[in-house]
């Protein structure tokens, strides 16, 4: 995976994650870690980096595998069903992990989490939160978690709902959004005034993880909800 920036890329090593190489620019200074550096020449790094204004410094790092198996102890889970933008995929990563999430899944046909936008969206959150991708929405089932699905016209009111327990939330495309059939527990809703058919997908994500946190603070007197 392609990280730009020795922001991003010191929150990477912070995190544990291995670096296999450091590509430099002409006048940048690489990090001061163990991985090869390569210096590119005046113009390169304009040319193969992503933003406007590239950075001085860009790492390729090693994707950690994370099992499954992690959500059969997770009892505080955000789903992004077929998530496409990777601005909206990299602030929902930033929300669930300041939120105290466990794990984040992206179903199968959800933007590419290793896209550089996604990672500089997280603003790092994806190198601190665990991430699991191509699960379906079906195998997320699980016996003594809940499973939210949310939707702009339908369901219970968040303030209305008790997630102290297991919970999981699905959030879902930006166009389509969470499809009314489909294999969640219940609905939840986030009641709004105006014009506007929905929140962005994102803020209603944040609005969701924050509400879990607050509720399993005041449920255990702790500043954390993990």
């Amino acid at each position: 995976m392609v990280v730009e920036g020795p922001t991003l890329l010191g929150d990477a090593v912070a995190a544990g994650w291995t670096v296999t190489a450091q590509f430099v620019a002409a006048q940048g200074e690489p990090l001061a870690i163990d991985a090869p550096v390569h210096r590119l020449a005046p113009g390169v790094v304009e040319r193969v980096a992503t933003t406007e204004t590239p950075q001085s410094v860009i790492g390729v790092v090693t994707w950690p595998f994370v099992s499954p198996q992690l959500l059969d102890q997770a009892r505080f889970v955000v789903v992004a069903h077929e998530l496409a933008d990777p601005g909206n995929a990299g602030t929902v990563l930033r929300s669930a992990e300041a939120s105290g999430v466990d794990a984040v899944v992206f179903t199968p046909g959800s933007v590419d989490v290793r896209n550089p936008k996604v990672v500089r969206a997280s603003a790092g959150a994806i190198f601190r939160v665990p991430v699991i991708t191509d699960v379906a929405l079906e195998a997320l089932r699980h016996p003594h978690r809940m499973l939210w699905g949310t939707s702009s016209h339908h369901g219970v009111p968040y303030d209305e709902v008790d997630f102290v327990g297991p919970t999981a939330l699905v959030v879902g495309n930006e166009a389509r959004g969470v499809p009314d059939d489909a294999p969640v527990d219940a609905w939840v809703t986030i009641p709004h005034r105006g014009r506007s058919e929905s929140l962005n997908v994102a803020m209603a994500a944040t609005v969701l993880c924050f509400e879990v946190s607050r509720q399993r603070r005041r449920s255990t007197g702790t500043v954390t909800s993990r």
